[in-house]
């Protein structure tokens, strides 16, 4: 394994952990703030698919080299990432946690629905293409695809009363 692959495939593994590791943190305070969780149904199969295409990325990635370009894109790609969980802060989770407050709304939030989303399908994409697994890049987006589909309506429904308040 060359030295810049051990170094990606290792971020993204510290990432992913540290992540899991801060929205537990999160999660819980939110739900002692009286929040409650929607979703959960769902929550292991993203994590299990998650799981997964870091499992494809080691598995089959682990003897590729690394390209230059598509890991500059992922740099950039960790830079939104920074700008979504501090403008969310203690509200950012893995979870779809309903908190009863105003939504944020500044930020990339300004821009964009839902910023994190985004960036995971981004991320989903061009990780694997780093490494050029273009057939990882095509599988998992379209498995990314059916679990934001269930994700986004489940999120939209409980969050409507909050952006549509009576």
């Amino acid at each position: 394994m060359q030295t810049a692959t051990f170094l990606f495939l290792a971020f993204i593994i510290v990432q992913r952990l540290s992540e899991l590791v801060i929205a537990k943190i999160n999660t819980k305070r939110l739900l002692a703030r009286g929040a409650y969780e929607v979703g959960a149904r769902h929550y292991p199969v993203m994590v299990a698919m998650h799981s997964i295409w870091i499992g494809c990325l080691l598995f089959f990635g682990y003897s590729e080299s690394v390209s230059y370009g598509w890991l500059v894109v992922f740099a950039v790609l960790q830079m939104l990432r920074i700008w979504i969980l501090g403008t969310l802060g203690a509200r950012w989770t893995t979870r779809i946690i309903i908190l009863r407050e105003p939504l944020v709304v500044r930020g990339p939030f300004r821009f964009l629905k839902h910023p994190n989303y985004i960036l995971v399908v981004a991320e989903i994409i061009v990780a694997p293409l780093v490494l050029d697994l273009v057939w990882v890049a095509v599988v998992f987006t379209l498995l990314n695809a059916a679990m934001l589909w269930v994700r986004i309506g489940v999120e939209g429904h409980a969050l409507a009363p909050l952006r549509d308040p009576p």
